[in-house]
């Protein structure tokens, strides 16, 4: 597992709240050794080769707290730390990255409320080439190619790095973002609550009638009738 490394987080990630993401996610060495500090994933590039080596990462509460702000509040959060398996190579100077991520959903159904849990499943490609003398004309993503080591592009599969280290958690928290279903639904037919009673039709049914509601446009079509007549 030569290729991580753990290391304090840089300044410029955020967290919601004060959290010890040293105890929650950490870089998973076949030797057992935690890495000292709070874990930050890191690739060396230079213990990389052209042959394909396997890495495995877990995000546990403080690392999604700290690099993606999720939280005890949030509507869908991970009941255990999502798994992210990786394996890396290169070829020239070009680092290739892929992987797949897994975890579980304690979500909160968009149409019925109901608790249930949502499987969290997602494949990646990353493939970087040196920024070498390159710089990004966003600010921003200036500033990460110097602090981090990696620059994404926008379709999250390329992109620069610098250095002999990179750091993959702005990578990682993009990753499982996208992952993350906008509307989780308990089952794809849900049928959600009554809008009148508000109970709950996956369980019991009610004797309410159902009222469509009335087209924008139906103002327009009596005058238009009105009007013809």
């Amino acid at each position: 597992m030569g290729g991580f490394t753990g290391a304090p987080a840089p300044s410029w990630k955020l967290a919601r709240r004060v959290v010890d993401p040293g105890r929650s996610c950490r870089s998973v060495d076949p030797s057992g050794l935690e890495p000292p500090g709070r874990a930050v994933l890191k690739i060396a590039v230079e213990r990389l080769s052209d042959t394909p080596q396997t890495f495995s990462f877990e995000a546990g509460d403080g690392w999604l707290c700290e690099h993606m702000g999720v939280g005890p509040e949030d509507v869908a959060r991970p009941v255990a730390p999502v798994q992210i398996g990786l394996k890396a190579h290169t070829m020239a100077d070009d680092v290739y990255l892929e992987g797949a991520l897994s975890g579980q959903l304690d979500a909160e159904c968009s149409r019925c409320l109901a608790r249930y849990r949502h499987a969290l499943r997602d494949e990646f490609r990353l493939v970087l080439e040196p920024a070498r003398d390159r710089t990004p004309a966003d600010p921003e993503s200036a500033e990460r190619l110097a602090r981090s080591g990696l620059c994404l592009g926008e379709e999250l599969e390329a992109g620069w790095y610098r250095g002999g280290v990179i750091q993959l958690d702005g990578f990682f928290a993009e990753v499982i973002s996208l992952a993350l279903p906008v509307k989780p639904l308990c089952k794809e037919d849900c049928a959600g609550l009554c809008p009148r009673c508000g109970v709950n039709r996956n369980e019991e049914s009610c004797e309410c009638v159902n009222i469509e509601p009335s087209s924008p446009f139906a103002v327009l079509a009596t005058l238009r009738n009105g009007s013809s007549g």
